[in-house]
């Protein structure tokens, strides 16, 4: 069997697209802008029909000799597959083509790993990382410079491989306990952000819709807003204050097609920002022409995490590349639910920035409720938030509490553990949850 040493990671590249019934021409342009992304040239784009994909290749061994004509034609140091591969077919492509391969969910890695910033990020991205390589060890695992230390780290009989294993798997165990302890300072924080009643916005979207731009013209940050894939990886938190009172706007990274499971386990921490606000600013590239499908593709991710139910409003951004004008649109109970805007020239912002007030601000529950003494943490909770405007004790040893409290804040200890969210939900947010 020939082996070969891989080459060093070149930015000259062949893209390879396995074409599928259904799959439109949006998937070869998103897969692009990526690669653009992660600053690799694009030789050549060779796509590639299938029914269904061949177990050793993905796609068949005379458009893998057709990719190796392309590769030695063009110079190219890099392929890369526009589909997830296995660990399997990556390795064979290798060996026929003899430059290194990868596949879109190492390419996303990649480009996270450019991009963060911060040291949560960084750690994210490692663990992620490490969760997906490890299914890939091959020979030529070369920066995991430890493996060369023989003495003191291998067993009896070890292989290098299961060397490779035991040290990635003691490092995914550091990472995680890391993360932990920084995902516990943050969830300090948002208690704390919960007790100064402060809402919480979170913009979402596709990647490159313009969350950035429209978070630094209604914050007046200057968070990076680069004209490529996931220019935001670390959530950006900045306060905002509006006519009736003060805001918490996050800048959440964006979302893409079918988002590698290994990216939504490492980046929970950020997409809990958007978990956990109080209102979902959806951004959307009203000029990208498969933007349905983009919106269509972030509501299936929001569901995964838990924040499909949440309060939303859709933006529709860069209409400066359009002929629509700027303007929002209520709902029925005359909030705003839709919003055409330019981050870039600042139209519409003002009423955006109103219908925000509105959503988070302007709705407060004012209600009777009865606790049992099972529900005292509850009560404590209400009290210490200074909810609690009246309260009397009945017969049967139950609390009875007249409640005052903004609408935001009821749905946040909706959010907590049981089994108080689950009487918030039965009694504070009873026949409000759409709103």
């Amino acid at each position: 069997m020939e082996l070969f040493e891989r080459a060093e990671r070149g930015d000259r590249a062949v893209i390879l697209h396995p074409v599928f019934a259904g799959t439109g021409p949006e998937a070869l342009d998103e897969f692009k802008e990526l690669a653009r992304s992660a600053g690799v040239e694009l030789a050549a784009i060779i796509t590639a029909p299938r029914d269904r994909p061949d177990s050793r290749f993905f796609v068949g061994s005379g458009k893998v000799d057709e990719l190796h004509e392309a590769v030695e034609q063009y110079d190219a140091s890099l392929i890369l597959v526009s589909r997830p591969l296995s660990p399997v077919q990556e390795r064979n492509i290798e060996k026929r083509c003899k430059v290194q391969v990868l596949d879109r969910t190492t390419l996303i890695l990649d480009i996270f790993a450019q991009r963060a910033r911060s040291h949560e990020g960084k750690l994210q991205v490692e663990l992620a990382q490490l969760r997906h390589l490890s299914t890939r060890l091959v020979r030529g695992w070369t920066h995991l410079e430890r493996q060369k230390g023989g003495i003191g780290l291998r067993g009896p009989g070890e292989t290098q491989l299961e060397t490779d294993r035991r040290l990635i798997g003691h490092r995914i165990r550091n990472l995680r306990e890391r993360l932990e302890r920084v995902n516990r300072q943050r969830e300090q924080g948002r208690r704390r952000r919960s007790r100064g009643e402060t809402p919480t916005v979170a913009l979402v979207g596709y990647t490159n819709a313009g969350k950035s731009s429209l978070f630094n013209a209604l914050t007046e940050a200057s968070v990076g807003t680069q004209d490529m894939q996931f220019a935001t990886l670390d959530p950006t938190v900045r306060r905002l204050m509006g006519v009736s009172g003060e805001i918490l706007l996050a800048d959440t990274v964006g979302f893409v097609s079918e988002l590698p499971h290994e990216l939504i386990a490492a980046f929970r921490a950020t997409l809990l920002e958007a978990r956990e606000a109080d209102l979902l600013v959806h951004v959307i590239d009203v000029a990208d022409p498969f933007h349905a499908e983009r919106r269509d593709e972030v509501d299936e991710v929001l569901d995964d995490i838990g924040a499909g139910e949440l309060p939303m409003i859709r933006v529709y951004n860069k209409i400066d590349l359009t002929s629509q004008v700027a303007g929002v649109q209520h709902n029925a109970d005359g909030l705003v639910e839709q919003a055409h805007v330019s981050a870039l020239r600042g139209s519409g912002l003002d009423e955006l920035l109103t219908g925000i007030e509105e959503r988070v601000s302007g709705q407060r529950i004012q209600r009777w409720i009865r606790l049992q003494g099972s529900d005292a943490r509850l009560r404590a909770r209400l009290f210490e938030l200074g909810a609690v405007s009246e309260e009397t004790i009945e017969e049967d040893g139950c609390w009875k509490l007249r409640v005052d409290l903004p609408l935001s804040m009821a749905r946040r200890l909706s959010r907590q553990g049981e089994p108080e969210a689950k009487v918030v939900r039965e009694q504070l947010l009873s026949g409000l949850i759409g709103h």
